[in-house]
């Protein structure tokens, strides 16, 4: 079987096959970007990525917590198939049962990278090193101060200094593209921006000194360097000669935490409703970008699509046939850019977050969700009853339709229910006192004057 992988690689060339940029904002309001009609804050390079590309305007990520989503994102599957529905402490990270993107790319010839974020697990055995990444800048857990080189790695070894992570991060990235421009590459670009703590340069807070807001005016400082550096990685693809020829993703993980109860950044999600951390459309519907300027044509495309299909798309647009072991669930996007697959690339899709719960299916959405998204006292509050909305009329989530549409709840409740037949227990319980766990080296230091 790998020998027949290995030819179908060759088949296509190393010429022919597209460098893959995977890059992933954190906790993210689906407001605040430009090509979302921000007013606040300038986002002209990921403006500028959206114009270049597709833009999905129903992009969506499997669950509402950032170490999840990830997990599905990098193993092609929902994660509650294999129980990594929570955020992961201790001993606990992604299962080793599990093939991830860059194992695979690696076995097709690829050179493989990560700077940012991993939240996937620590011990030794669940770091980016020994899960595919050839090499890696960043750190482990979930948060991390943006001025503090305290837990901070090149590979396995401690980084001493550094300047403000943001930055760093877009330094390394650009790094990584220059070094690697004689063979196609992956590289997962996970930002921590804009997560909590909120840390902002001088520089930048000064750029926003007309947001009244200090939180709203540290998180605009906050996005404005991942903007900035996400046009630093993609001036080096350009000065490179490698523009045309690489494939570029861009997400967020989850939506923004609005919410009180969880750790918020200042962040908003509107027109949706909801939060980081529910299966309201404020939690899971993302920024969500798709480009690659030798192969697809700018447009904006509009049927559900959701994170585990950038997987599938990866590997396809690498010529790496998926085996039938790796159950991957996601789709190959690129014939629905181009026209050619003309259906709707999913017949639903599905959320379980421990007793809340969604499905999509077309514009009709049944959902559960934290009952803290009514009533914001920031105290742990029971789970809604199921609600049913239409998306094509009442994207904010306003109008319960349950009582004039039983039939279509029953419908949506059966399979939603046959699907999670296919899940397992979480391996782990949920721990909500903090949103992603310790933040190591919160403590700032000097702040870094770009």
């Amino acid at each position: 079987m790998r020998y027949l992988l290995l030819l179908l690689v060759a088949a296509l060339g190393a010429a022919e096959r597209p460098n893959i940029l995977l890059i992933v904002g954190d906790d993210m309001g689906y407001a605040d970007v430009g090509f979302h009609g921000c007013k606040d804050i300038p986002t002209p390079h990921l403006d500028a990525l959206a114009t270049a590309g597709v833009r999905c305007t129903n992009g969506y990520v499997t669950g509402p917590y950032c170490s999840p989503t990830r997990a599905g994102l990098l193993t092609g599957r929902q994660q509650n198939r294999f129980g990594h529905e929570y955020n992961p402490g201790g001993v606990n990270g992604l299962p080793l049962t599990e093939g991830i993107l860059p194992e695979r790319l690696a076995k097709a010839g690829y050179a493989t990278g990560m700077v940012g974020k991993w939240h996937l697990g620590s011990l030794p055995t669940q770091t980016p090193p020994s899960r595919g990444f050839a090499e890696f800048f960043g750190f482990l857990g979930g948060a991390h101060s943006y001025f503090n080189a305290s837990g901070i790695v090149r590979g396995n070894q401690p980084v001493k200094e550094m300047d403000y992570t943001t930055d760093a991060f877009g330094r390394e990235a650009a790094a990584f593209v220059r070094a690697h421009a004689d063979k196609p590459w992956f590289l997962y670009l996970a930002f921590n921006a804009v997560h909590t703590p909120m840390d902002a340069t001088d520089a930048r807070l000064a750029k926003f000194a007309g947001i009244p807001d200090k939180k709203r005016r540290t998180y605009a400082a906050m996005m404005s360097a991942l903007d900035d550096n996400v046009g630093r990685v993609r001036q080096a693809l350009q000065d490179s000669g490698q523009a045309g020829r690489t494939l570029v993703f861009f997400i967020s993980d989850n939506g923004g935490p609005t919410m009180n109860g969880t750790t918020t950044n200042g962040s908003v999600n509107l027109p949706l409703r909801g939060s980081k951390r529910t299966t309201l459309e404020g939690g899971v519907r993302v920024p969500f970008l798709v480009a690659w300027p030798d192969r697809i044509k700018p447009a904006v495309y509009d049927l559900p699509v959701v994170q585990l299909d950038l997987h599938a798309t990866a590997l396809a647009a690498a010529g790496v046939a998926p085996l039938a072991e790796w159950k991957l669930e996601g789709v190959d996007l690129l014939p629905y850019f181009a026209g050619t697959a003309k259906a709707a690339p999913h017949e639903a899709l599905y959320w379980r977050f421990g007793e809340q719960m969604a499905i999509r299916q077309g514009d009709w959405k049944l959902v559960r969700y934290d009952g803290n998204a009514d009533t914001n006292t920031g105290k742990r509050q029971p789970v809604s009853a199921a609600r049913l909305y239409d998306l094509s009329k009442d994207i904010h989530e306003d109008k319960d339709l349950a009582a004039e549409q039983p039939e279509k709840v029953k419908q949506l409740q059966t399979r939603w229910d046959e699907w999670n037949r296919g899940n397992v227990k979480p391996l782990w319980g949920a721990d909500f006192s903090d949103n992603d766990g310790p933040e190591p080296g919160a403590a700032k230091k000097k702040k870094a004057a770009k």
